[in-house]
């Protein structure tokens, strides 16, 4: 898959009383980013759950801190699937101010049934866009 970006603004509201970024909002952002990405290849989540009892959860995360990112930043989330296998889909996510690189993570997702919360495979459907885009 080619890279999904995401741009958005840092608000007084994402900071802290310094006016840097409170260091959980960086997960925000990153879950913002992979639900436009999957927006983007024509999945709405809300009906992935109502009609193909699917949902998607972090299963682990490793996450790298290199710069602060201060009120009224412009940043872009670049999201890249790295890995996609049964049940799961692994992403490296970065999040940059123009050329300098933020914060890095590396995000496993696993593909859940709705009503059980126990794991499930992709829809293949869902598979048939992922591996294409990648």
């Amino acid at each position: 898959m080619t890279d999904f970006e995401w741009p958005f603004r840092i608000y007084y509201e994402d900071t802290d009383s310094g006016g840097v970024v409170y260091h959980s909002n960086y997960l925000n952002f990153m879950e913002r980013a992979r639900t436009e990405w999957l927006r983007s290849l024509g999945f709405e989540q809300d009906e992935l759950i109502t009609q193909h009892q699917c949902l998607f959860a972090v299963h682990s995360m490793q996450l790298n801190f290199r710069r602060p990112a201060k009120f009224n930043d412009a940043l872009v989330v670049r999201s890249h699937v790295v890995n996609v296998s049964g049940a799961s889909m692994e992403f490296e996510q970065k999040i940059f101010r123009d050329d300098e690189l933020l914060c890095e993570a590396v995000v496993k997702i696993a593909c859940l049934d709705a009503n059980r919360f126990r794991p499930k495979s992709i829809p293949s459907f869902m598979l048939t866009e992922i591996q294409g885009e990648r």
